[in-house]
């Protein structure tokens, strides 16, 4: 049983939680647009998010696909490593991401459209404790990211869409000069994050994404230096937050 008026949410005491949560189970926008505001209240969170996590997980197995419970739980997993003083209760919560985890890839697949199944892989990636990830990955069809070359420091513009696939040296004025087309990595050649992102899109027939994915997670030539650099690698190195150790090593076991 949990003590919601003793945990936090981002107002002051809980104790309003279980009975939005119980009125959003029917859908009542009301009570899901407070929910929202209270649990990942513009993307921050508090103790009764993570409380709300179980209950989160039991709603959006039952709900069917675009529900509500399953996209608010992944901004809360997608928040764990920000301060919220209760890394007790993600631990205790490692089932729950667990099994909100296995509901976001069931839903998966090639039925949903590109809108609804890049926010279900984000959950994913939510819920696998990948927090970069979920929040800069998109469809790869307009995506730039920014790198400091790890051998001359140099900034380096990384192109990955229809306007094309290069790095590049980006200028105000002159717009993206120096283009060096980007090295994609073999298919049989991605690991972890990148080969578990390749082979959903690819067992979906999100063939955009799948080709898209073997480019973010291969390799760029500054324009600078020469130098060949692991895009996916460097752009972690330079973005990902502190790591989320102990939820993390809970979760996994979990898994």
């Amino acid at each position: 049983m949990i003590d919601w008026p003793a945990l936090d949410d981002a107002y002051g005491p809980a104790r309003a939680i279980p009975g939005l949560l119980e009125r959003a189970v029917d859908r009542d926008r009301e009570a899901i647009g407070l929910l929202w505001g209270r649990l990942c209240h513009q993307g921050t969170i508090a103790p009764a998010s993570i409380a709300a996590l179980p209950r989160l997980a039991e709603i959006a197995k039952a709900e069917g696909h675009g529900d509500w419970a399953l996209d608010l739980a992944a901004a809360i997993a997608g928040s764990l490593l920000q301060p919220h003083g209760a890394d007790e209760e993600v631990a205790r919560c490692a089932p729950a991401l667990a099994e909100l985890r296995t509901t976001a890839a069931a839903r998966l697949g090639p039925g949903p459209d590109p809108e609804t199944y890049l926010g279900r892989l984000r959950a994913v990636l939510a819920f696998d404790g990948l927090p970069l990830w979920f929040e800069t990955l998109d469809d790869l069809t307009d995506s730039f990211i920014s790198v400091a070359c790890p051998h001359c420091d140099a900034p380096v513009t990384i192109a990955i869409g229809d306007h094309g696939r290069y790095s590049c040296v980006r200028d105000w004025n002159l717009g993206d000069v120096h283009r060096v087309p980007l090295r994609p990595a073999a298919p049989q050649e991605l690991t972890g994050t990148g080969r578990m992102l390749h082979e959903l899109a690819l067992r979906d027939g999100r063939q955009q994404l799948a080709q898209g994915l073997t480019h973010l997670f291969g390799r760029a030539e500054c324009p600078e230096c020469g130098s060949v650099f692991g895009i996916a690698d460097e752009y972690e190195a330079a973005s990902a937050p502190t790591p989320w150790d102990f939820a993390r090593s809970h979760i996994k076991d979990a898994l």
